[in-house]
């Protein structure tokens, strides 16, 4: 299949804002728009014959799923997190244990 370099139609999409920028900052370091960064991707799926990348659910043990289940929590209020007033604080009881 030719690629072709006449662009004669439109395809829009919606995403969060704060993703945005920072997709347009990282695609811009690189030198291109986000634009570009999307066609990009396009044109290596068609080469490719579909996503360019593996898409899959990351596997983890059973000890990792757990830690990041309580990260989850934390950050969602469900769980509250101890906190320290300093890293010695900290440190002294981990000493502790």
């Amino acid at each position: 299949m030719a690629a072709t370099t006449v662009k004669d139609t439109n395809f829009n999409m919606r995403m969060n804002k704060q993703k945005k920028v920072s997709l347009e900052d990282l695609y811009g370091s690189l030198g291109m728009t986000l634009a570009e960064a999307v066609n990009i991707f396009f044109e290596k799926s068609l080469m490719e014959g579909g996503i360019p990348f593996d898409v899959r659910m990351p596997r983890y043990n059973k000890e990792t799923e757990e830690a990041i289940q309580e990260a989850r929590d934390i950050m969602s209020g469900k769980v509250s997190a101890k906190s320290y007033s300093s890293a010695k604080e900290l440190f002294a009881e981990l000493d502790e244990e």
